[in-house]
Order: structure tokens, then sequence, then C-alpha cells
């Protein structure tokens, strides 16, 4: 949405203005908690629910696609009901979806109620930045802004560390059931303060066909990712025909958006090379920061003994670090060029992920926390400045447009990121462990020597050996993870070469652009 779509949002008193951006905040705040709040808790709900912690990704994933895939439609819903009756009855429905959530009796009913969750939310953070854009004045809207990113920051923060403590200490249906207070002061406070001034409505046609397309290929697609390693990929019938239905579904919806009057999502954006440069870079960036944040509380919980608290308490440092910087990175924006900030962010992330992959499974609580510190500064750079060159030379009508299909774009390729990375993580770990046990027999010293010493503390001679089986297993899961870290490293520096490929961002006109985490 445009910051001057809703001028009769405006005339709020001073105090009436906070209570409403604080509520409104709120409203993005419970919709962006939910993205990493259930990250450290799946080995708990798992375990509860009687799946493998693999199958439990299917929460996190479930409601990143059904979000990438009800973003598009954010627009259509504002213009044809107003801006406050879409983003607050979004908040409504996020709010029963969360309390069928934490209802939930197994985890079909879970992904159901969590694809319902991801649906509703579309409106929410596109919503809440027009909201809050739309009732500052503008001088004062990029305090505005400062408001809505800080919020986005403080939510991932948040989230692992609240997700791990409820997870050890009560029981996870409350990492949903807590969104129910949020929500009900929300809504009630947006419509109290904004109901009689919503923004102006028109009937618009909508894309059926297309929004048919989307899903069916999307959906297709994640299905595929997240089953493809349980039934052996293509050596299953069911996945051949999910990757046919995903392949003829994308080129049907290419051939209609390009062709239809009033598509779903603009594809003629891409004919704009900052555009597209500023897609692909923050695509695959975040789907690398993403794969990460779905990867490191699974190895701390299920190889290395951490409780949920303390998997959630290790990421600390990289929201704190992000929050302190980007108040800076906010105003320092409209005069330095958004690819110097993009680059310093992918070094960052490159320098986290690498430095982590110098990790052994003995590594301190220390170790993990200085390179999540310095994903803090790429946290701080990456989102704003990625967002900054995508809408670079976009035509102001056309920028709820393209904010749409970024942000579609980006939350799809971090729910594609989740089940790939716990694929990579379960083959590798299995390659690893084929090569360890080669030479983990009676014929190698050390390990006739570690069988004895586990026997002379009065394990029986197969007790040891499955002591030792699983020390085995252990350091492969490690070896696999510093394998992704490895890969995520050296994709990061390679982003580098393509940001300089798109145009100077100094001198764009406009408000900066608030990140959308």
């Amino acid at each position: 949405m445009s910051a001057g779509s809703g001028p009769g949002l405006g005339g709020l008193s001073a105090g009436a203005r906070a209570l409403t951006a604080f509520a409104v905040a709120l409203g993005t705040f419970m919709q962006v908690l939910d993205t990493t709040i259930a990250n450290v808790s799946i080995p708990v709900m798992s375990g509860n629910l009687g799946v493998s912690a693999d199958q439990g990704t299917w929460v996190i994933t479930s409601f990143a696609v059904a979000n990438g895939i009800s973003v598009p439609l954010t627009g259509w819903l504002m213009q044809r009901f107003g801006l406050v009756r879409t983003f607050t009855v979004s908040v409504v429905l996020f709010t029963v979806a969360s309390f069928m959530c934490g209802m939930a009796w197994n985890l079909p009913s879970l992904i159901a109620f969590r694809v319902l969750q991801g649906v509703v939310s579309g409106p929410l953070i596109p919503g809440s930045q027009a909201i809050l854009l739309s009732i500052f004045p503008p001088e004062r809207r990029a305090r505005a802004l400062g408001i809505w990113t800080v919020t986005t920051l403080i939510a991932p923060v948040i989230g692992p560390i609240l997700g791990g403590w409820i997870s050890d200490n009560y029981s996870w249906p409350w990492i949903f059931l807590i969104n129910l207070p949020v929500g009900i002061f929300s809504a009630i406070v947006c419509w109290r303060y904004l109901g009689k001034r919503d923004t102006p409505t028109r009937r618009l046609p909508v894309d059926r066909v297309g929004i048919s397309l989307l899903v069916v290929w999307v959906g297709s697609l994640q299905i595929l990712l997240d089953l493809g390693k349980d039934a052996d990929w293509f050596a299953s019938p069911a996945i051949v025909v999910l990757a046919l239905v995903a392949a003829i579904g994308f080129i049907a919806f290419l051939i209609w958006e390009l062709t239809e009057r009033h598509p779903i999502v603009d594809l003629t954006l891409f004919r704009s090379r900052d555009f597209t440069i500023g897609t692909i870079v923050v695509c695959i960036g975040y789907a690398l920061f993403f794969g990460n944040l779905v990867l490191l509380p699974l190895w701390l919980q299920t190889q290395l003994g951490y409780t949920a608290t303390w998997a959630g308490l290790i990421t600390t440092p990289s929201g704190v670090i992000a929050i302190l910087l980007v108040p800076f990175v906010g105003r320092a924006l409209g005069r330095v060029d958004a690819r110097l900030f993009a680059t310093v962010a992918m070094f960052a992330f490159a320098a986290s992920f690498l430095m982590r992959a110098r990790l052994t499974t003995d590594a301190t609580v220390g170790d993990f926390m200085v390179p999540l510190a310095i994903q803090g500064i790429a946290m701080a750079t990456f989102f704003i400045a990625g967002l900054t060159m995508t809408l670079n030379k976009i035509p102001p009508e056309r920028v709820p447009a393209a904010s749409g299909m970024s942000n579609f774009l980006r939350i799809s390729a971090g729910s594609f990121a989740a089940s790939i990375v716990t694929t990579f993580w379960d083959r590798h770990a299995a390659f690893h462990q084929t090569r360890l046990v080669e030479k983990s027999t009676f014929f190698d010293t050390a390990f006739r020597e570690a069988h004895r010493g586990m026997e002379a503390l009065g394990l029986s001679p197969m007790q040891a050996m499955g002591a030792l089986e699983h020390g085995v297993s252990i350091q492969a899961y490690a070896k696999s993870a510093i394998d992704f870290f490895w890969l995520s490293g050296w994709l990061s520096l390679g982003l580098i070469g393509l940001i300089w490929f798109a145009h100077s961002t100094v001198g764009r006109r406009g408000p900066p652009v608030a990140a959308a985490d």
C-alpha cells in the first residue's frame, strides 16, 4: 500500500495515535512471532504428537506457504473492503486460527489450522505498514516506519526464547494460545479508533484462475519438497505426479498472468533490472537465513542435548544487535547507497555461516552465540536494503504490487528452504555416517580402545557398541550441519557480485522502505 492510501485515517489525537500505533504494531508482532516461535518447539511438539522432527517441520512450512500465497491478494482485499476493515478482520481470524492450533489433537489437524493461520495472515504485515504511514503526518512517517521495523525485528528475537520456555515449562499449545489476548486487544483498539475512518472502497475484478493456478503449483511443489525424502524422491509415482503438476501449473500460471488484464501478480515488474536483481538477492538471502534459522535449533535439541529454552536463548544476540542497529541504518539509507548496505549484510551473513562451519559437538554456548551476534549486523541491513533495491525506480502507483510480489516470493523462498534444509541435513548425515562406520570397526585401534573403555565403565559389549553408534550418529549430523553452513556462507558471498549489477539508490525519492522480516 502506498503511504497516501488512507488520508481519512489522519486526525487522531496524540494519545489515540500512540495507542493505535501500538495496537497495529502488536498485530504485526503476532504474525511475525508465529513464523519463529514454533521453530525451537518442533522436537517437543513432534514428540507429543507422535511424529518425527522432520515431519514436524510441516508446522513451519504449511504456515509459510499459505501466508505467501495469500500475500498477493492483499492489495485487492484492501481496495475492495477498505484498509482498516481488512486488517482488523485479518487480526480477528488470525486469533481464532491460533486458538484452533492450540486445540489441535494430531499433526494433520495442526497443519490444517496452521494453513488457515497462514491464509488469513496475508494482510497483517502490509496492512500494518499502510495504517502506520496513514495515521502519522508526513514529517513523522520515518518514526512510523521505525516502529514498524523494530516490531518485525523484536518478534524473531522473542519467538525462539518464548517458544522454548513455553515448551519446557508448560505445553506446546500455549505457543499459539498466547496470541489470544494480543489479537483481541489489537482488533478492538484498531476498530475503536479507525473503524469509522476507513479508506474508500471500489469493486475490482479478482483473478480467480490466477489464484487457483498459484495454489496448485506452489502447493504441489511444497508437498513434493516435504514428502520427497521419505518417499525416495522420483522413485515414487506420487512424487513424479506432484513434480509434473507443479511444472505444468507453473507454466500455465506464467502464461495466464502475462495475458490476464487484471493479474493477481504483475509479472511485467521483472522488466525492471533493479526489481529482478533485488528480488533474487532478497529471496536467496532470506532462504539461507531462514534455512539456518530452522536447522540450528533442530541440531541443538535433537543431537546436542540442549533444551528448547536454551536453543532459543542462543539466538538472542542476533536480534539484540539488529534492534540496536536498525535506527541508524534507517536514517543513513537516504544518503548511502542500498547496495553498500546489502553488501555489508551478505558479508555479515557469510562470516556468521562460515564461523558456524568451524563448530564442533564440543562447542560452548558462547561459541554458538558469537556467529549469531554477527548475523545481527546482517539482519539490521539486509531486509531494509534489499527491499529498497527492489523498489528502486518503481513508479509510485506500482509500489504496492511490487512490494506484494517481493514479499510473496521471499516468503515462498523461506518455506521451500525449511523443507530443503531438513532433507539436506538427513541425507548428508546418512552419507557421513556411512563413511564414519567404514572406519569404525574392530580393525581400527581407536575404535577398539573406545569400546574397551566403555566396558571398563560397566557397560556390556552390546551397550558399549550402542553408545559408540550413537556417537557416530551425532558426529554425522554435526558434519552435515557444517556442510550446510559452508554452502550458506559461500552462496552469501556469491550474491555480492549480483548486488552491484543493480542501479544506485542514492537520491531515491520518498520515505525509506521498512523491512519486511
